[in-house]
């Protein structure tokens, strides 16, 4: 959160003319501090969505029968690939 307090702070007061550029420059430093530490924030909940992502496949997609209902089948395991009778763990 302190690189986001920079990078509005940088936005709020912008550099003298003479200082163009040293500004702009400092806007994107901030800016990549600002998304390095968004990205290590968000690796672990991005892990947890790829194996969201993975979990899904081993559904069809939604069916909607004539009485409004919505169903979801699970994929056989041989419609996933996998040999009869294996548990994977």
């Amino acid at each position: 959160m302190q690189k986001l307090a920079i990078l509005i702070a940088l936005l709020a007061s912008p550099p003298a003319l003479a200082e163009e550029d040293r500004g702009r420059d400092l806007m994107a430093e901030a800016l990549r501090l600002f998304m390095q530490g968004f990205m290590a924030e968000m690796e672990p909940a991005l892990e947890d969505l790829q194996g969201f992502v993975e979990d899904l496949n081993a559904y069809h997609p939604p069916e909607i029968l004539p009485n409004g209902d919505i169903i979801i089948r699970r994929k056989t395991p041989e419609e996933m690939g996998e040999p009869e009778g294996e548990v994977e763990l």
